[in-house]
């Protein structure tokens, strides 16, 4: 098995270098991640400047770009194979509810998905990694089971999986889940420059609105792993109907 890593955090993250060790003896493992952090760049791709390659001490490689530029490179033309799987994180904090729209870990995953290859986003729910080799034991566990079910397949799927921040033996049972949703973020910070100039600060995201059992939110406050099958396309189809019938309206000039 070929897996390809990359993470938002940043090529020299202590999540990033846990998966490695969790995988590397089960599966020939390539690590392409970002020079530094870049967390909430979600899929952006880097086109108006030029992205180098960078080989660290470790034998990491390492890009001066997003996460997704990661990925996209590494599979159009840095490695010389297709990996069977492309994993990203773990990351340092939750990704979950609305927060997957700004994950740049999730960014990483779905760009290795876009590509047609199987793909999971692995998450700490809190932030400094605390119990990050727990998680890590986890996401090998979570490969490896798929793996002996030959769910590592040429077919693509997304997953997104957040792991509470616990020792091994106590993180309970995986839960399949749908993604809850969050208020809205904090408001904005504010400072003054050195030159006097008014700096904003984007404000930390707000608490949960739907936590509801059966979200990822609910099961990971139960000390469970939530795993959340994604999907790219965000065509609203229970309202096409409505949609058809205002355009229509619009166009024969109805109210």
């Amino acid at each position: 098995m070929k897996i390809l890593i990359s993470n938002d955090d940043g090529y020299q993250a202590r999540g990033l270098v846990a998966l490695y060790e969790a995988l590397k003896d089960i599966a020939q493992v390539e690590v392409v991640a970002p020079e530094h952090n870049n967390s909430a760049k979600s899929n952006a791709l880097t086109l108006h400047s030029p992205l180098y390659v960078q080989r660290a001490a470790n034998g990491f490689r390492y890009v001066n770009g997003t996460p997704a530029d990661c990925v996209h490179i590494a599979l159009t033309g840095l490695l010389d194979y297709r990996p069977d799987l492309v994993v990203s994180g773990i990351n340092n904090g939750a990704n979950m509810g609305d927060d997957t729209i700004y994950s740049g870990t999730v960014g990483a995953a779905m760009e290795g998905y876009l590509f047609g290859i199987p793909a999971i986003a692995f998450s700490q729910v809190e932030r400094d990694w605390v119990h990050v080799d727990a998680a890590a034991s986890k996401a090998r566990e979570i490969i490896l089971s798929m793996k002996q079910r030959d769910m590592i397949t040429a077919k693509p799927w997304l997953l997104n999986v957040n792991i509470p921040n616990l020792p091994l033996e106590r993180i309970g049972p995986n839960r399949l889940c749908r993604l809850g949703k969050r208020h809205a973020a904090e408001k904005v910070i504010t400072q003054q420059s050195p030159r006097g100039e008014t700096m904003y600060w984007i404000g930390a995201a707000g608490p949960a609105k739907d936590d509801a059992d059966g979200t990822d939110f609910h099961a990971t406050s139960h000390g469970h792993v939530s795993i959340t099958p994604l999907q790219v396309d965000m065509t609203d189809y229970a309202h096409l109907g409505y949609w058809a019938q205002t355009f229509q309206q619009l166009a024969s000039g109805a109210g």
